[in-house]
């Protein structure tokens, strides 16, 4: 069983947070629970199909230390800013093909209210300011390099 810290910290509970393999939502979500969290979120950014055209799959660029550091950060400030008992982000490198997730956030707090405000900070600071560059391959042969991030910024 796992042990767990309640300082602020300590709620970043991955030391990875750049992957060049799959990542499965499901095992993060079973793996990564805490005592005092009466909500749990997990969001999948997935790979989808639809766009101006059809893709086929993404290629996503990183610059890993940066990147490393850049989302480390960010969880800490989520973590204090919400007071989360858990933070947890992995994006992905390399292809990622349709169906398949390219980032996971999960946070965990004491109401959901925290915790949704939270994830949703994660994911949107990390789409705008992280260093990971996404490149779209589709059907017709041809690639594009996408925009940073194409959140609303609410």
């Amino acid at each position: 069983m796992k042990t767990y810290s309640l300082s602020h910290p300590q709620a970043v509970v991955n030391d990875i947070h750049i992957s060049s393999v799959d990542i499965s939502p499901a095992d993060l979500l079973k793996e990564y629970h805490h005592p005092e969290a009466g909500a749990i979120l997990l969001f999948s950014g997935e790979v989808r199909t639809d766009s101006d055209k059809e893709v086929l799959y993404l290629d996503y660029e990183v610059h890993t230390s940066l990147a490393e550091k850049m989302i480390h950060d960010i969880l800490l400030e989520a973590s204090s800013k919400w007071n989360l008992k858990m933070a947890l982000c992995i994006h992905r490198s390399g292809r990622v093909g349709i169906s398949e997730a390219a980032v996971v956030v999960i946070t965990a707090s004491r109401h959901r209210k925290e915790a949704y405000e939270a994830n949703q900070y994660i994911i949107n600071k990390v789409k705008h300011e992280a260093p990971i560059w996404k490149r779209e391959y589709f059907a017709d042969g041809t690639s594009e390099w996408g925009h940073n991030c194409s959140c609303s910024t609410s």
